[in-house]
């Protein structure tokens, strides 16, 4: 049976998930049949699996630097806000409805046996399964029905380490004040104390760490420092949010929308030092843009009439008429269609008009895709012409269906919008309004079955389902060279990094971060000896 160690924070964006992620990579790297484990995860970046199933792009990030396959039992419970009071719950992968907070919270203990069964088949199958908590496990509100951090530590007998987040200050309050509303018995497993994210000289800190060490009666394991690393983040914490930075030879602007979800898609671009990727939230943080990028959603009406009243899309409008290029993926996609429909309540039961920039409408039902598909980029017109017959991979994920303007859902034609089919676009004509890419559905044999088309095209307005579409190198350079071209620049002043060696390079110097700030000693003494290891003073 697998042995286990347990990442809890002091509060969320502690650094949990990164950190989990190191210790992931640091055991591979020695040798360990690893696998990362989140019981509930809240968050609107997902994945899915091989086998049509969804879980959190955190544990999928832990999963890569493990070397391993995303596996759903990794995370169990997933939770994807769908308004301000109220989640999507999905388990082990499937949809099981939507709740509010006080519904969910009657009835998460009920997910106590999936939660464990998954956890059971992981310790079949691994040495060590590396869990992560979730905010912090000092709620004295919610400790009662806890199933996530000292709960879930007592179910499955993990130790545990707590990291504390010195760079928004008070982290020896944060760590004190968490281990003094604990129980006697879950003080008992906390086997060491990290202090993560610090900039300066640990030398100042030293008389600190020896002053934590004496108030808690816990070892400090190490000082891990501030570092900035392309690995996924916890959503709606991000620091990627704040890059306002116009000055890179492209300007990619990608709309902050409230619900934004599956951003993870534009990261392939942010790693090119030549890219600049903006994400605004305000017309008067629009600029100039070489391009604007409309990210995935949870909630598309609610996001989409968000966009309408704060006059971003007015600005879209404006940048669209001048022959600038847009790009949708998902919401993002219907958003830019003829109309938005949820007559079942899928996600905001309504009919609201779209931007009318692509000639296609979408329903939304009750029933979500979930599919990896592999294919390529169709015969394509406008700006990026040049992409034709570029290959993709990626994953679909949502429950709208659009279809051409001019025909209804449930035609037999496919779901992109078809030239033949095509009606006339609010602000732009069908002339180019034939489907975007083509590509085959994985099967949960492994398998792909014929190929079938996707999204719609008009003009310089560009649109589909495909999320990770940029994470091929060909489909990357392919964008970014259009741009240059329309700006008069050589393409070949784009430098385009392959996504997957690139995130391979960025695990291993987290690891090496790791092994520098950690006593690993004593990391690998607590996995050893479990709960049953001493606090070591």
């Amino acid at each position: 049976m697998a042995r286990s160690i347990m990442i809890q924070g002091t509060m969320s964006n502690a650094g949990k998930s990164v950190l989990a992620g190191g210790l992931c990579r640091v055991l591979k790297q020695d040798g360990f049949r690893v696998a990362p484990f989140k019981s509930q995860n809240m968050a609107l970046n997902s994945f899915i699996t091989r086998d049509g199933l969804e879980m959190g792009r955190a544990q999928v990030m832990q999963a890569e630097a493990a070397g391993v396959e995303p596996d759903v039992c990794m995370n169990p419970i997933l939770l994807k806000p769908t308004n301000d009071i109220g989640s999507q719950v999905i388990v082990n992968g499937e949809p099981v409805g939507t709740m509010s907070a006080a519904e969910y919270y009657r009835h998460k203990r009920d997910y106590i046996p999936a939660i464990l069964e998954a956890y059971r088949r992981l310790e079949q199958s691994f040495d060590v399964i590396v869990i992560e908590g979730a905010g912090s496990p000092a709620e004295i509100n919610l400790k009662q029905d806890d199933i996530v951090n000292m709960g879930l530590a007592e179910l499955v007998d993990a130790p545990v380490l707590l990291a504390g987040d010195i760079d928004r200050g008070g982290v020896f309050a944060q760590i004190v004040g968490t281990v003094m509303l604990l129980e006697e018995k879950e003080r008992r497993r906390i086997k060491g104390t990290i202090i993560n994210k610090f900039r300066g000289d640990v030398s100042i800190l030293k008389p600190g760490l020896s002053m934590l060490e004496e108030k808690t009666g816990i070892p400090v394991l190490g000082v891990v420092p501030y570092f900035y690393l392309d690995i996924d983040d916890e959503d709606s914490l991000t620091e990627r949010f704040q890059k306002k930075d116009s000055a890179g030879l492209v300007d990619l602007a990608v709309i902050r929308l409230p619900r934004i979800s599956n951003f993870t898609d534009f990261a392939p671009l942010e790693a090119m030092e030549e890219v600049s990727v903006r994400y605004i939230s305000s017309p008067s943080e629009f600029g100039n843009p070489d391009a604007v990028l409309l990210p995935g959603t949870k909630n598309t009406i609610q996001d989409l009439l968000w966009l309408r009243q704060n006059g971003l899309e007015a600005k879209i409008f404006q940048h669209a008429g001048r022959g600038g290029l847009v790009f949708g993926i998902c919401g993002g996609y219907q958003m830019l269609g003829l109309s938005v429909s949820d007559p079942e309540g899928a996600e905001q039961k309504g009919t609201v008009k779209g931007l009318g920039l692509l000639p296609v409408r979408t329903v939304f039902r009750q029933e979500k895709r979930r599919t990896r598909v592999q294919g390529h980029f169709r015969r394509l017109t406008g700006m990026l012409e040049g992409m034709s017959g570029a290959a993709i991979e990626g994953y679909e994920i949502h429950m709208g269906e659009s279809y051409p303007a001019g025909s209804e859902p449930g035609d037999t034609a496919p779901r992109g919008a078809d030239s033949a089919k095509s009606g006339e676009g609010e602000h732009g004509s069908s002339e180019n309004g034939h489907a975007l890419v083509e590509f085959t559905e994985e099967t949960a044999r492994g398998e792909y079955p014929a190929l079938r088309a996707d999204g719609a095209q008009c003009g310089n307005v560009y649109g589909c389902y495909v999320h990770g579409i940029f994470d091929a190198p060909q489909a990357a350079k392919g964008f970014l060279s259009a741009i240059l071209k329309k700006k008069g620049y050589d393409p070949e002043r784009i430098r385009v990094t392959d996504w997957k060696t690139h995130k391979e390079e960025q695990y291993d110097r987290l690891a090496d971060i790791i092994r520098s700030s950690l006593d690993m000693e004593a990391v690998y003494k607590i996995i050893e000896k479990g709960n049953d290891a001493p606090c070591i003073l």
